[in-house]
């Protein structure tokens, strides 16, 4: 049974289908048919998931799912095309999930390569939040409606996620320090989606480091890491020395070798222009229980061998450190097509219980 819905007198009974081109912005003739309500606009690329979707004005909508390029091909070939409008829903347990959004922010770090940017990847797409009542929910011109929530999508909506799980864990362990709760965030991401399948993009095809970082955050993991790759304030000025020969803090000047900038002890590994073998020191703080033993597990980018050592890690106390070693190196010729790709794999502390998982990232010189 058609919905019932109201429309301007120019115009009136018609749903006019807007081809948004392949930006992700309000177009001229989708801003004049969003403003008399009847503008149903169709995404030019039909094969492409995890866009955003802008707030609608009233009567507003988009065409989507697996039959969205239909509507086309039936006005095109039609000589009387007629369409009726159905109530919406919410739809709830879309799978696979999560997926990468198209305008997710994406590696490599530009500023510091040795720092595998980004860090994780959090809900950010079609997010019901906070807005302004300043502001109407489209910003189009003719839209005087006035919300407190919108549906919003971006790092804006990202950020918060990730702020509040910093919050939460800054109140359940008030001792971390600000690196500690970051390496717990990061430490227990998941790379996997809800099916258990690797996490894909947009398009179909499989996401990596360079995509979400060390992957998709889990709050209740975080709440327990079992590890912590802390970093003092002195480890970041050491870093800021190395990256970009910055003194940051007058009271301490800059040594004459600084430790590499992949030397921060960071809960990824970054190498930038490998060529032959490097070695990385990391250092591990237990914040679980005392006794705890690990093992190492080792995931080796294409091209390169792993070795961390040692290979097991015996903690007999909460807040012991441990450090340890990772060598990487190249293992035979490179393929010309593999020259200037980022490599990747990881590493993964586990006692049974806490899984510390390490994502590695090569890029081959």
């Amino acid at each position: 049974m058609p919905a019932k819905f109201t429309v301007a007198a120019e115009g009136a009974s018609k749903i006019v289908v807007c081809l948004r081109g392949s930006g992700l912005g309000q177009r001229p003739g989708g801003e004049a048919g969003g403003r008399r309500g009847d503008c149903a606009r169709q995404p030019a690329d039909v094969r492409q998931r995890g866009a955003r979707r802008r707030a609608r004005a009233p009567g507003n909508g988009s065409l989507h799912g697996r039959r969205r390029h239909h509507p086309q091909l039936y006005i095109n070939y039609s000589t009387n095309p007629a369409a009726y409008l159905e109530r919406s829903r919410t739809v709830v347990d879309v799978k696979p999930s999560p997926v990468m959004a198209q305008f997710s922010s994406r590696g490599p770090n530009v500023l510091e390569p040795s720092i595998l940017k980004p860090d994780v990847t959090a809900p950010g797409l079609n997010i019901l939040a906070a807005w302004s009542e300043a502001s109407s929910p489209t910003k189009l011109d003719g839209d005087n409606r006035v919300v407190k929530y919108n549906i919003i999508s971006g790092t804006s909506m990202s950020c918060p996620h990730v702020s509040a799980i910093a919050v939460l864990l800054k109140c359940a362990h008030p001792e971390w320090s600000a690196a500690a709760i970051r390496s717990a965030i990061m430490t227990t991401a998941t790379t996997n989606n809800a099916e258990g399948g690797p996490i894909t993009n947009a398009d179909g095809t499989a996401a990596g480091p360079m995509d979400y970082g060390s992957g998709h955050i889990r709050p209740k993991h975080a709440m327990d890491p079992g590890l912590v790759y802390d970093a003092s304030f002195q480890d970041y000025l050491l870093y800021a020395c190395a990256s970009g020969g910055a003194q940051l803090d007058r009271s301490f000047p800059c040594p004459a070798s600084p430790p590499r900038p992949h030397e921060l002890n960071y809960p990824s590994v970054a190498i930038h222009g490998l060529n032959g073998s490097t070695t990385v020191h990391r250092t591990v703080t237990n914040v679980g229980e005392h006794g705890a033993h690990y093992s190492v597990a080792v995931v080796e980018p294409m091209g390169f061998s792993v070795k961390v050592s040692p290979t097991s890690l015996a903690f007999a106390r909460t807040g012991e450190k441990k450090t340890f070693t990772i060598k990487i190196a190249a293992t035979g010729k490179k393929s010309r097509r593999m020259k200037r790709k980022y490599l990747a794999g990881s590493y993964t502390w586990s006692d049974g219980v806490h899984a510390v998982r390490s994502p590695v990232v090569v890029l081959v010189a």
